[in-house]
């Protein structure tokens, strides 16, 4: 299944919300879940971004749907980036 990295931003309202329930977090991966993503890692992280998720998804359709579905929540920004596996990459460019 296709791999995708998804960086994100919270805004001053998901700042809030995971001050006041960080284990929202924990739930928005369930709801990743039940719109077709597999969350395979997530980090928080310091810098630009705020965490870095590694998922799996059927396609790039379904990782546009996840991205307007949590960022009309106004809560979150992402980008999203699909990712090709090292080796996979390295067997292409020898073809």
């Amino acid at each position: 299944m296709p791999l995708y990295i998804l960086m994100s931003k919270l805004t001053d309202d998901g700042w809030k919300t995971v001050k006041e329930r960080p284990g929202r977090i924990r739930e928005v991966n369930r709801e990743l879940q039940a719109l077709g993503v597999k969350v395979l890692s997530q980090y928080a992280t310091l810098g630009e971004y705020d965490f870095v998720n590694i998922v799996e998804a059927q396609d790039n359709k379904t990782i546009a749907k996840v991205s307007i579905e949590l960022g009309s929540r106004g809560t979150i920004q992402i980008t999203s980036m699909p990712a090709i596996a090292i080796d996979e990459f390295i067997a292409s460019i020898k073809k």
